[in-house]
């Protein structure tokens, strides 16, 4: 088991430098392809004129004149970090970007075309985002048809020794786990958990029993943990991850674009948006 060709998504102006060492070690273990992408709305002149960077030289200059030279002397930089990361680490590199005035995220998703797994970093909150080349996660959770694997900023490497599963019987949990398969195969141990109410926990030890079958059909020996729900489901699952050490979570996305909530069972926006260890999910 393994994935042929690894897709990441760079951010423009920053290092994305434990993203490219995670994106490096993957494409070594599974002697992978890799793709690059990056992306950047293109500005209007009115929006160029709230952004302190840009530095008029001259009554004549063209305001998005300068902002695309400096947009593409980013995307430049980008495309050198990546092929400078990854030269000797991936049997191959191509690189894919542009300037659009497009979604942003449908354009990266629909770069997974080529790849089996999508590597990213959540969305960053805060006063000084770039909203231009900012995506969102469920879209291309949802519109990208491959597994998408979020990268915590300033994460460095990924820890496959552990790999915990939130397992709830639905579609999208099914989905990711068998997305997952190449990277459990890596683990030294598998862990599938289930969080539910009293009432449910008999179905659930017999639907974490099966899924724990199905992993040694594939040769992959996992063990199993039920809770009862106590407080915050997502809660639960950080603490369980804590104990268990795990270095990389999976789960099943689901939700409706129009309104933008993203859940996993019922867990919230922050496994999504701000993971504190790496995230594989699916849809």
């Amino acid at each position: 088991m393994r994935y042929s060709t690894l897709l990441v998504h760079l951010k423009l102006g920053v290092s994305n430098e434990g993203l490219l060492k995670i994106t490096g070690d993957l494409a070594e273990r599974f002697e992978a392809n890799v793709i690059g992408v990056t992306v950047c709305k293109e500005s209007s002149q009115v929006y160029l004129t709230m952004l302190p960077q840009y530095t008029i030289q001259g009554d004549d200059e063209d305001l998005v004149t300068i902002d695309r030279q400096s947009t593409e002397r980013m995307i430049s930089e980008a495309e050198q970090q990546f092929r400078t990361a990854l030269a000797s680490r991936s049997r191959s590199l191509h690189w894919r970007s542009t300037i659009t005035s497009n979604s942003r995220s449908q354009y990266v998703a629909r770069q997974a075309r080529a790849a089996d797994i999508l590597i990213t970093s959540p969305v960053f909150d805060g006063p000084f985002v770039d909203q231009r080349q900012e995506l969102s996660v469920g879209d291309i959770v949802m519109y990208a048809g491959r597994p998408v694997l979020l990268v915590p900023p300033n994460v460095q490497s990924m820890n496959l020794d552990t790999i915990m599963i939130g397992w709830k019987d639905t579609r999208e949990s099914r989905r990711a786990i068998a997305d997952a398969l190449p990277l459990l195969a890596l683990a030294k141990k598998v862990v599938v958990v289930e969080i539910a109410s009293a009432r449910d926990l008999p179905d659930a030890k017999r639907h974490v029993t099966e899924v724990i079958g199905w992993l040694q059909g594939h040769e992959i020996a996992a063990e199993s943990y039920i809770e009862a729900f106590k407080k915050t489901e997502w809660n639960q699952l950080e603490g369980i991850a804590r104990e268990t050490g795990a270095g990389l979570f999976v789960a099943g996305a689901y939700g409706h674009t129009r309104l933008r909530e993203w859940m996993i069972g019922g867990v919230t926006e922050d496994l999504l948006l701000h993971p504190r260890r790496p995230t594989l999910i699916s849809h």
